[in-house]
């Protein structure tokens, strides 16, 4: 009863902070008004440079000048025409937001699984062999602080796709946080169980299906959930380079276009689609864990 209370106060809480948000929002986006200058020589300079007509009385208000940011209300009509119809295709530069987000999850996804290839049987050699750590770990730390979208116009070059360079750099920044944990969840597995293993005479496929991977399955997880958000991170700005196509491309060309209730859109869009990514890992990552 008590957990459940913490709950519902929670989400109460949460509740009052979007309340909060948009209250605060309607009040920032509601109309200005514009008024003539109660000062003379400033009434009269307004008049000479052609800001307010001629005639104009002292502190007349003129108009209501509406704020160039959606409001809410505006934001709601947006968001409600993108939803109704998210697969509409009608020409490289306007397709729906569904087909934008299949784009970026598609590379995504791809770039990903290639990194998943390579990082945890690396990271696995790099766990179990401490040859192999300090022959490789040099290199991998030379690498892992370089910025992904660095590697873009070297991928462009040589790939000369700009889909599969996306790709490539979501493969990129992907695999260095599943390799370094799958190597951390590798090398701090129980020795006992280790030597037990080599006493038994366990083949190393099957020591390594039944004894290492299991048991440094939830770092590993971890990993790929750290990875999973910097993808997602990144394809928003590897689109923004390369265009075309995808929800970072939409964000971008909703911006050229001055439309901010499209852009604010595809922000939430895009915070909605990672939310959910991090959740089904947290889902795995759950299922994978142990108590001892």
């Amino acid at each position: 009863m008590n957990k459940l209370s913490g709950q519902m106060k929670a989400y109460l809480l949460s509740l009052l902070i979007v309340v909060g948000v948009i209250g605060v929002w309607h009040m920032a986006t509601q109309p200005t008004k514009i008024t003539a200058p109660t000062d003379a020589i400033a009434l009269e300079y307004e008049v000479l440079m052609g800001n307010i007509p001629e005639g104009t009385p002292a502190g007349a208000i003129l108009s209501s000048q509406e704020s160039d940011f959606p409001s809410p209300l505006s934001f709601a009509k947006t968001s409600f025409a993108h939803l109704s119809d998210p697969f509409y295709d009608k020409g490289l530069n306007d397709k729906g937001i569904g087909i934008q987000l299949a784009y970026s999850i598609s590379r995504v996804l791809a770039g990903f699984l290639l990194a998943m290839l390579v990082a945890i049987p690396l990271g696995y050699l790099l766990g179990i062999s401490p040859i192999a750590n300090k022959a490789i770990s040099p290199f991998v730390q030379l690498l892992k602080p370089i910025s992904p979208l660095a590697w873009m116009p070297i991928a462009l070059y040589t790939i000369k796709d700009a889909n599969l360079s996306a790709v490539f750099v979501i493969f990129i920044c992907s695999i260095w946080p599943m390799l370094t944990n799958t190597a951390f969840g590798v090398s701090s597995v129980r020795r006992e169980w280790l030597n037990v293993a080599k006493t038994l005479e366990v083949p190393p496929l099957t020591k390594a299906t039944k004894i290492v991977l299991p048991a440094a399955a939830p770092t590993i997880v971890t990993g790929m959930r750290i990875s999973m958000g910097i993808a997602w991170l990144v394809i928003v700005a590897a689109e923004m380079l390369v265009g075309g196509t995808g929800i970072g491309y939409f964000v971008w060309n909703q911006w050229n276009n001055l439309s901010l209730g499209n852009v604010i859109f595809a922000v939430l869009m895009i915070g909605v689609v990672g939310m959910i990514l991090d959740l089904i890992f947290a889902k795995l990552q759950k299922k994978v864990s142990y108590t001892e």
